[in-house]
């Protein structure tokens, strides 16, 4: 399958001062960045317009660096695609030549992101950029009085940070277990996986444990739509539609299959599955043997109600396999998740994950193991939900004063997201980059989704409550101003 190259990126300006003209730096600079691999043959540059900003110069300075590297066959303007790199004939004028990495890129197994998602993994980190889709909790509520204790308890407690067994630390896996029987689950340790985010085990499953042409179903729109991690392992990934009470389990019709759901507070929606869908959806995979994955990222993050138990609580017979996370709850950064399934699937996981990384973090885990086992973290959620519905009730507020007539949304219950369904004809994909002029970054809901989609994921988790304000304010212009 041919892959199209992406975009290159550019973090340099040239130097107005120096005696070496402006356009032959920005000469110099681009071809050290195809000689050097960088940007690999194929790669599309931006336009003209966007490099004179970029670059804070003449429009005509730009164009007359970019003919001169035309004229040496190393650039090529393509009608209605733009200015490519055709060439690192560059690099032969040079003592020494580096392999043609651009082929490299493009025979790997693991499929790269879609443009967009890529284009938000990276502005992400850029200052001053008004994050309105952000799926993580904002600086200002991370409990720095709590990791200052707890950190000191650690120094305490800690005997080392060697490396740790191939399911993670027993006392991790016991604190665990503990806690998931408060929620209906019943699971030794000998069948927990601790993982670097539950991203990870995602990956692991769909490394060791699937078939390369297997059916994975989820929701239609999914989170797991957004990712390359099973359709880089060779299996196609399915959308099942959804109702207010969450997938329409029914409409599945292959058998040699997998089921990923998020049915608490899903991933982009927010919709919570209701209890008897969750019984229901439970026997008929289990009268047709189809295994699940079950993520619950989000199910600590109730704001008014607990929800329903997991599925996983239902599951007597290792049906299904139950991921778990603190990225969502505390801190992404320590990057600790957790698998329950049949002893026999996570020891292999285990081993899996023993060749890939030898374990995730021996602090981090020692870090939430104290968490759980001293009670530090289960104060903090009834602190932290407080925050979180305030943020929710500030953010229906203002879309109740700047967007309504614009798009249709729902009260989420739990975790992070509202899903604005937009009204009229609107291209997603046009909104992303007209909000991305005003430094304003939105998730566009056609990246969770197997078909067009007139939808954004909003998160008040993230944004301050004066950014939040001036993103869904100028939400509403752009709409305005396209229908």
């Amino acid at each position: 399958m041919k892959r199209e190259v992406g975009r290159v990126y550019i973090d340099w300006t040239p130097d107005k001062g120096s005696d070496h003209p402006v356009y032959q730096q920005i000469v110099d600079y681009i071809s050290g960045k195809i000689s050097s691999g960088d940007w690999i043959i194929g790669s599309l540059l931006p336009s003209q317009r966007t490099l004179a900003e970029r670059f804070g110069v003449n429009r005509s300075t730009v164009v007359r660096a970019l003919e001169e590297l035309i004229s040496y066959g190393i650039l090529e303007g393509e009608p209605g695609r733009g200015t490519i790199v055709r060439s690192n004939t560059w690099s032969l004028l040079m003592s020494t030549a580096p392999p043609d990495w651009g082929s490299y890129v493009k025979s790997g197994a693991f499929q790269e992101n879609v443009p967009t998602i890529q284009t938000i993994n990276k502005l992400e980190f850029k200052k001053d950029i008004i994050r309105l889709g952000t799926g993580e909790l904002s600086p200002d509520l991370f409990p720095r009085e709590l990791m200052s204790e707890l950190f000191h308890r650690l120094s305490q407690k800690v005997p080392s940070l060697n490396y740790l067994e191939p399911l993670g630390l027993p006392e991790l896996r016991e604190a665990l277990s503990q806690r998931l029987k408060k929620q209906g689950i019943d699971a030794d340790p000998s069948c927990i996986l601790i993982t670097s985010g539950s991203l990870q085990a995602l990956q692991l499953i769909s490394v060791c444990i699937l078939k390369p042409g297997s059916v994975v179903y989820t929701e239609a729109p999914s989170y797991l739509k957004s990712l390359q991690v099973f359709p880089s392992a060779g299996m196609r990934l399915s959308g099942v539609p959804m109702d207010r009470e969450g997938l329409l389990y029914w409409t599945i019709k292959e058998e040699d299959a997998l089921l990923y759901t998020i049915p608490t507070y899903h991933n982009p929606t927010g919709i919570l599955m209701s209890e008897s869908r969750r019984q229901e959806l439970f026997r008929f995979c289990s009268s047709r043997r189809l295994p699940m994955i079950e993520d619950d990222a989000y199910g600590d993050l109730w704001l008014e109600e607990r929800p329903p138990r997991p599925l996983k609580a239902l599951d007597k017979n290792g049906m299904i396999l139950y991921l778990g996370t603190i990225s969502k709850t505390l801190a992404p950064g320590l990057r600790i998740g957790w698998l329950v399934g049949p002893q026999s699937v996570v020891e292999r996981l285990g081993d899996v994950k023993m060749q890939v990384d030898y374990g995730a973090s021996s602090l981090s885990q020692w870090a939430v193991t104290e968490l759980f086992k001293s009670g530090l973290y289960d104060d903090y959620l009834t602190g932290l939900r407080i925050e979180l519905k305030k943020r929710r009730d500030r953010c229906l507020q203002l879309l109740d004063q700047y967007m309504s007539g614009l798009a249709k949304w729902d009260i989420p219950r739990g975790s992070f997201y509202i899903w604005l369904r937009l009204v009229g004809r609107i291209q997603v994909d046009q909104l992303f980059q007209l909000m991305l002029k005003d430094n304003i970054l939105i998730n566009p809901g056609n990246v969770y989704d197997f078909e067009k989609n007139q939808s954004v994921r909003l998160s008040y988790s993230y944004a301050s409550e004066k950014e939040m304000e001036t993103g869904i304010r100028k939400l509403a212009e752009v709409l305005r101003d396209l229908t």
